[in-house]
């Protein structure tokens, strides 16, 4: 594979070069398309205001905002000044917002009104009142010293913050030759993006991932689907996220393809953009694509043009992945694994795979990605066949969690080997199969059960639309498994009927000791299942059953 040596912000400059009238973005509720010329010529107008702001190379910028049809315009125009991009999770409350602006050094925050029931704007005025009185771009916090300037994504005015227009007013302010001179400055391998880990277990992490990274992983995994510059991307998955900036915009960018974003995901505007805009690819965590599948009007859409994707982010059930190449057409649908440390790719299936290897592993190492399995307790590498923790090396490697080198070094040796906490198996032919979390692992009396395992299983069950497997504790074995359980609409089903079905099917102490019915599983705003808080929520009931 040939690498791209370029900065995100040169090579969205050489593909409006190269196909200049070709669309970029549609946002296709809003009847709203920009040609690369056009993107870049907007990216422009906002690189250069803000580098008039005094916000350049290596300054952190936050975005607090869904998937808003300037969300992606901020993103390459900090690319293209130097400045670090600081994804912050649609679903934070303020207080985790402080966590992140603070850790992070934040010196310009980009928001939108709100999201679900936190309204974004007052959570600011909230943690910093001298918004209000101070000018806009010389704010002075005594909670937040980095921070200096607030940027409302919107038409609306609110005391202290720019608006966006306000911003690109100022872009003359900037010569030609003091824009090309910032730009010239810029190196590859510098930090284009900062993502806070999930934070389902301690404080989030700022993930710092490089130019060279996310563009050769993105390339690679446009690669891995046969992208061209034909193909149209329906993306209902969360920009601030590695799904959706790596997987989704930076493959697209690669390939001079065409991106279609929702602001946040509904099945049932994916399966009217689909049919719509004749998307040739769809991405979406596991949850996303069932709730499509199962939509009541999913009959009515016409989804023959759609040809490949992605489904990630957790693990894929194996009936949900032929249901998603037969019935939505996606016979070359693929599955990518990794995680956001690993810029996220690490490995994925080909589109001509046998579908029995796309739909029972998560594919190969990426060209430029190694990976080892090794005995977590020991380090010794595995042959072939040996359960064992995970480990990649390669040129998308995190930089590092941003000011937390004990943490670093906890993940991250001396030798480049980054642990990903994921246990999975090699087989002789070099396909990994991901087993699950080693801490997800429930160890039953000596016996070790992995849920992804009892999920496929009990996912046969025709009237179960989704299971999740944890752990509860036992005072007999230690551990014993529970299920948590969605039903299909208008069907009953006992937690009897659920265990008789795995008797003489699996062995004895896989099959769930309990079984809760649930409409809902928690989620974060990337869609990922929290499963501590699944445990959680199993020890309540049992002690309320108790």
């Amino acid at each position: 594979m040939e690498f791209f040596d370029c900065t995100v912000g040169e090579l969205l400059e050489e593909t409006a070069r190269t196909h200049p009238d070709r669309e970029a973005i549609i946002y296709s509720d809003r009847d709203l398309k920009y040609s690369y010329r056009e993107l870049n010529a907007r990216v422009d107008r906002l690189a250069r205001g803000m580098l008039a702001l005094g916000i350049g190379k290596g300054d952190h910028v936050g975005i607090w905002a869904t998937n808003v049809p300037d969300w992606l315009t901020v993103f390459y125009a900090t690319a293209r000044i130097g400045a670090v991009f600081v994804t912050v999770n649609t679903s934070y409350r303020p207080s985790e917002l402080e966590y992140v602006m603070q850790q992070s050094d934040m010196k310009a925050l980009f928001l939108i009104d709100g999201y679900r029931d936190t309204d974004y704007v007052q959570a600011l005025y909230d943690l910093v009142p001298e918004l209000k009185t101070m000018p806009k771009g010389s704010l002075q916090s005594a909670r937040f010293p980095f921070l200096k300037t607030v940027v409302y994504i919107g038409p609306s005015q609110h005391r202290g913050m720019y608006s966006l227009a306000e911003i690109m007013d100022l872009e003359n302010r900037i010569s030609a030759e003091e824009f090309i001179h910032v730009k010239a400055s810029l190196d590859p391998h510098d930090t284009v993006n900062m993502q806070y880990t999930s934070g389902t277990t301690g404080f989030p992490k700022g993930v710092m991932l490089s130019h060279y990274g996310i563009i050769n992983n993105g390339f690679s995994i446009g690669q891995r689907q046969q992208f061209t510059g034909i193909d149209r991307l329906c993306l209902p998955v969360p920009l601030f996220h590695c799904f959706g900036i790596t997987l989704g915009v930076m493959a697209v960018l690669t390939h001079g393809a065409t991106i279609l974003p929702l602001e946040t995901f509904d099945p049932l505007m994916v399966l009217a953009i689909v049919q719509k805009e004749r998307c040739t690819a769809l991405y979406g965590v596991p949850t996303m694509f069932i709730a499509e599948l199962t939509h009541p009007m999913f009959n009515m859409f016409d989804l023959t043009s759609l040809r490949t994707g992605i489904m990630a982010g957790s693990p894929c059930p194996e009936p949900v992945m032929r249901q998603v190449m037969e019935k939505m057409h996606c016979s070359e649908i693929t599955i990518v694994y990794g995680l956001t440390e690993a810029s996220p790719g690490i490995t994925q299936t080909r589109t001509d795979d046998p579908v029995h290897v796309r739909v029972s592993t998560v594919g190969k190492p990426f060209e430029g990605v190694e990976v080892k399995i090794i005995n977590p307790d020991t380090g010794e590498t595995l042959a072939p066949g040996g359960p064992g923790e995970l480990c990649s090396r390669g040129y998308n490697t995190m930089k590092g969690y941003y000011k937390m080198p004990q943490q670093t070094a906890e993940v991250l040796n001396s030798d480049g080997w980054l642990r990903t906490g994921d246990q999975a198996v090699e087989d002789e032919d070099g396909f990994i199969r991901i087993t699950g979390r080693l801490k997800d692992v429930i160890i039953r009396g000596g016996e070790n059960i992995y849920p992804k395992e009892v999920e496929d299983f009990l996912r046969e069950i025709p009237n179960i639309r989704d299971v999740q497997i944890v752990a509860v504790p036992s005072e007999k074995y230690g551990e014993e498994a529970a299920a948590f359980v969605q039903l299909r609409d208008g069907i009953s089903l006992e937690a009897a009927e659920i265990q008789d079905f795995c008797r003489g099917k699996i062995a004895r102490y896989k099959i769930p000791r309990h079984i809760f019915f649930t409409d809902s599983y928690p989620m974060t705003a990337s869609g990922k299942i929290q499963k501590y808080k699944l445990r959680e929520e199993a020890a309540r009931r049992l002690t309320i059953a108790d």
